[in-house]
């Protein structure tokens, strides 16, 4: 008896045997994992194509200029959503952040501006926590509502404030610290031009990091490895996270849950509107009517491919920043260049997905090796990418990434859901 009760026994997750590849790799692991990959993939794509200008140290610091007002928005959301409330107002609360930026940076200096950015977007984000967790409204009808009362706030505001640039636009903002290490930057520079496969390619991106690096860049780091510590090794992280797993349950174990939601989507709006006071006070140096160019919902994208976790979510800003910096620095031969490793990947996935589906479904892989062929004639038979697509650049790595990263995405389960206290009685 004893041994047949030892055989109906299942197994412990001790004796199930472990993860194999990429996802059996611990997170910044496998963060350093895709990034070494991901520059061997640029320069061998330099070396054969021979654009030096997809890797230098200027592409790169662009890129990092980009991706923090994105990886800003994408925290705001990653915050809010953690709590179980969808926030598409991520926009809206950008464009007020870039008018509280350069508002209060034209009257009372560079941090007010930042500050006032900020506080900006804490008023929109405590509108949508009124609308979303008190009043029970729907997530998205308050999110679209908060976008277009964000835009015309700010174009109102802006006419009354700037009248003497025409109402469109700021004066120029005062500037805020930036950070250089001279010798090291100078030292990389020798290496960069050298062109060496690899090592120029890593000091391109070493000195893009020590060379005119905003304060205000610096900070968005602080941000994001700040917020993973909150919010997966501290109580309150646990708490915040539970009100967006199950909410019921976690009034059942005197959580606040509104009170926690509240706090997340405030801390939600506040980092929205310090990427649109870093839009206007580090990208630009001024506020202009329609500088957001939609970045709020591209860091709403950026947090979905990173999967509600801020190293993703970095790992995402970096790359659709990235690509809006080749568009802004007018790269046709630097998108054609990326043609030819997006054909091998093409390929390589419709080979695999016709080996794994062998006795089964093979459209995917028919239609990927199909799609490979056609990227590669492209790219063989043309001198450089159409100039009136660049400008698509940002938006189609959008779409391509979370096409190939949808099937491993898991939102928070309450996400959206309207809760209302005392739903656990």
């Amino acid at each position: 008896m004893s041994q047949m009760t030892t055989q109906t026994v299942p197994d412990t997750p001790a004796e199930k045997p472990p993860a194999r590849g990429l996802r059996g790799l611990v997170g910044w692991r496998r963060i350093l994992v895709l990034a070494s990959v991901g520059l061997v993939v640029i320069s061998l794509t330099r070396v054969i194509t021979g654009a030096s200008d997809m890797s230098s140290s200027g592409a790169i610091s662009a890129a990092l200029a980009l991706a923090a007002p994105i990886a800003l928005a994408g925290l705001g959301g990653l915050w809010s959503e953690r709590a179980g409330v969808v926030n598409i107002g991520l926009e809206g609360m950008m464009i007020m952040g870039t008018w509280g930026a350069a508002f209060f940076a034209v009257h009372y200096g560079a941090w007010a501006g930042v500050l006032g950015a900020i506080g900006m977007g804490l008023i929109g984000g405590a509108i949508h926590a009124l609308a979303t967790v008190v009043f029970g409204v729907d997530h998205i009808v308050s999110g679209v509502a908060l976008n277009l009362l964000g835009a015309g706030a700010a174009a109102y505001l802006a006419t009354r404030t700037f009248s003497e640039t025409g109402g469109t636009q700021s004066p120029s903002l005062p500037a805020l610290p930036r950070l250089t290490i001279t010798p090291l930057s100078d030292a990389l520079a020798d290496v960069e031009q050298g062109g060496i496969f690899i090592l120029a390619d890593l000091a391109s991106v070493l000195r893009a990091l020590v060379t005119n690096l905003s304060i205000l860049t610096v900070l968005v780091v602080v941000f994001l490895v700040l917020t993973w510590w909150l919010l997966w090794r501290t109580a309150f992280g646990l708490r915040l996270r539970s009100c967006g797993e199950s909410p019921v349950a976690a009034e059942t174990l005197g959580v606040n849950v509104l009170r926690y939601k509240f706090i997340a989507v405030l801390i939600s709006g506040g980092l929205a509107g310090l990427g649109g006071g870093f839009l206007a006070m580090v990208a630009s140096n001024l506020y202009r009517e329609g500088q957001t160019g939609g970045r709020g919902y591209i860091g709403l994208a950026a947090m979905i491919f990173g999967n509600w976790r801020p190293g993703g979510l970095a790992a995402g800003s970096g790359l659709f920043g990235y690509a809006d910096a080749v568009n802004l620095r007018g790269g046709g031969n630097i998108v054609r260049a990326y043609l030819l490793p997006f054909a091998v990947f093409l390929l390589i996935w419709g080979l695999w997905s016709l080996w794994r589906h062998r006795n089964g479904k093979r459209v995917i892989g028919v239609v990927s090796v199909v799609m490979a062929a056609v990227v590669f004639a492209w790219f063989a038979l043309t001198s450089t990418f159409p100039r009136e697509l660049t400008g698509m650049t940002p938006y189609l790595a959008t779409l391509i990434v979370l096409a190939f990263a949808s099937q491993r995405l898991r939102m928070p389960k309450a996400d959206g859901v309207v809760y209302r206290k005392g739903e656990a009685s």
